[in-house]
Formats: C-alpha cells, structure tokens, sequence
C-alpha cells in the first residue's frame, strides 16, 4: 500500500492554467506550505534537549547562549590576531628603516674614508673635541699614579705602625735599651699618624679626579659620540638627496626628491640640535674642570708640603680648610664578625 501511494505520489501533476499558475484549488497546498514556513522553529532560539523524549525542561539548553560565547570568544581571537599582525608590520618597518639608514651611513663612511665624499666640518668645535680628548688621556695618567702612590704610601704607614709597636714592645723587654727604643717608637707612631692625614688628603685628591674624569669628562664625550654620528647620518643623507637631484626630473624621482628631502631636514635639525649640545657642555666641562683642579692642586701641594717638613699642625690645618674628613684608625679591617 505504502509502494502504491508513493507511485501515484511521483506520478501526480499539478495543473497549472495558461499562464502558468496553478490552479485554485492548490492554493490551499501553498498557504499551507507557507504557514509551516512561518510557525517553523527560529534557528536563532533553537534549543538542544539534553534529556531524552519527554524529559524535563531543565534539560534544555539555548543555542542563543552557545553561538553568542563563540561570537565573543572568535572577536577576542580576531583582535589578537590583528594585534600581533599590527606589531609584526610594525618591527618589520623599523628594521626595513634600520637596515636603510645603515647602508647609507656606512657608504659614506667608506667615501670619507677613501677620499670620494664630502663632510661637513665645525673646525672650532673640532680642534676642542680634539683638546678634550688629550687632556682626559693626561687626566688619566695622573689619575693611575696618584693611585699608584696611594697604594705605596699606604703600604709604608703600614709598616710604621708594625716598627713602632715592635719598638714599643722591645722598649718594655730591654731595661738596658728601654729610652733608645722607646723614642723610636713615638717617631714612628708620629709618622704614622701624619701618614694617615696626608693618606686621607691624597685619597681626596684621587676621588676627586676620578669623579673628574670617568664620570664629567666622560658624560661630554658620550655626546660628542652621538654628536658625530648624527654628522655621519646628515652628511649621508645630504650626499643621497644631491646624487638624486643630479639625475632625472620624472615623477617618480620628484617624488623621491620630496622624501628625501624631508629626511634630508630631520637629520639636519637633529644634528645642529647635538652640535648645540656639545658647545654648551664644553663650555661648563671647562668652567668645571678649572675650579675642581684648582682646589685639589692646592690641597695636594699643601699637604704634601706640610707632612714633609715634619709640620703637624699645618698639615691638620690643611685637611680643615678643605673639609677632608679622616677615617678612625681601624676602620678599614674588617669586625670581628667578618672575619668569623
């Protein structure tokens, strides 16, 4: 039976009138058709059942719910992504910029250096950055043997002490020698003492000419560093945006003329900004370095001056007038802690 009505349903015709629509009486099949179009399920508000047929309705979990998380959570990876591609694009640009500029810089290096290029010269800031640069190599010799001397004159006061506590002790074991070894003990422990004061001038002297020179003098030639290689870059760029004006005046060209030029601009204001830079950090370095010198001079002259004519009293007078403060005998060992 169920053979018989599926071949009469394939063999069934819907008559249809001489324009091609169909017949009145099949208007009902086609509301029909449509009303279940209509009242169907909302695929948007479609729910899963997780029960089985007739279960409960706390079972049921809404579709909306499940495509709205997805949504979120596939924004959330596409913001990300976008992220990620956005930083890539971005190191990706500065190493293209990287890689251009040191190209540039370093071909004119090698015209400078083999005699084909041009750079731009300030002969008076030049022949100061060449004055500095002498003055910190001399600098640093008085700084290594005045620390040399330091080391060496720490070395004798110490020996001082061991002779006048090995005088003082014989003096106290040889009744017969008793007066002969105790005046040497009190002479080595009065050089001993001014040895400490003209040790703390020099270490004074020795700090402040390292402070001088590792940490002022070095602070300006770091700037002169940047100083040149922005000269390096504006001549670079100076020699790009010439090569190109030299040749043809088509569109494309001027259009690079344009950008190079603007490059061209930055590299010359970044320049006589550093160019700025350095005269005025000359100029205080120099200020700088003659009052500091002119204080330390005359603190090592006359201190040096005071312990070798045997002069105590000028000596500690000189550690007065120019704040050097001593450290307590003992201070340089270590407490009995460390050394446990």
């Amino acid at each position: 039976m169920a053979d018989s009505f599926m071949g009469k349903a394939a063999t069934m015709e819907i008559p249809i009138n001489s324009n091609g629509e169909t017949l009145a009486e099949d208007d009902s099949l086609e509301q029909d058709l449509q009303q279940v179009m209509v009242s169907g399920p909302n695929l948007n508000e479609t729910s899963i059942v997780s029960g089985g047929y007739g279960g409960p309705a706390g079972g049921i979990i809404p579709t909306s719910s499940i495509k709205g998380s997805g949504m979120h959570h596939s924004n959330q990876s596409m913001s990300a992504e976008e992220a990620n591609r956005g930083v890539a694009v971005e190191k990706l640009d500065s190493v293209k910029k990287w890689g251009i500029n040191t190209y540039k810089c370093t071909k004119q290096m090698f015209s400078e250096r083999f005699g084909r290029g041009s750079r731009t010269v300030d002969l008076e800031l030049e022949a100061q950055i060449d004055v500095l640069r002498d003055t910190k190599r001399k600098y640093e010799s008085v700084l290594r043997l005045t620390s040399a001397l330091t080391t060496h004159f720490y070395n004798m006061v110490q020996t001082q002490q061991a002779l006048g506590d090995t005088f003082a002790d014989l003096s106290q074991k040889s009744p017969e020698l008793r007066d002969e070894f105790g005046y040497n003990a009190e002479t080595q422990k009065l050089l001993c003492r001014n040895g400490e004061a003209l040790l703390g001038a020099i270490n004074f002297f020795v700090s402040s000419i390292n402070t001088l020179v590792n940490k002022t003098m070095e602070d300006t030639l770091m700037t002169i560093k940047l100083y040149e290689a922005a000269r390096l870059e504006f001549d670079a760029y100076r020699a790009d945006l010439e090569e190109l004006s030299l040749g043809p005046r088509d569109a494309a060209t001027m259009v690079r003329i344009e950008v190079s030029q603007q490059q061209y601009q930055v590299q010359r204001d970044k320049y006589e900004r550093l160019r700025s830079d350095v005269t005025i950090k000359l100029k205080f370095l120099e200020e700088n370095k003659v009052k500091v010198m002119h204080k330390q001079l005359l603190l090592f002259h006359n201190a040096i001056s005071a312990y070798f004519a045997g002069n105590q009293q000028q000596l500690e007078q000189t550690l007065r007038q120019f704040n050097v403060k001593l450290k307590p005998p003992g201070s340089d060992k270590p407490s009995w802690l460390e050394e446990s």
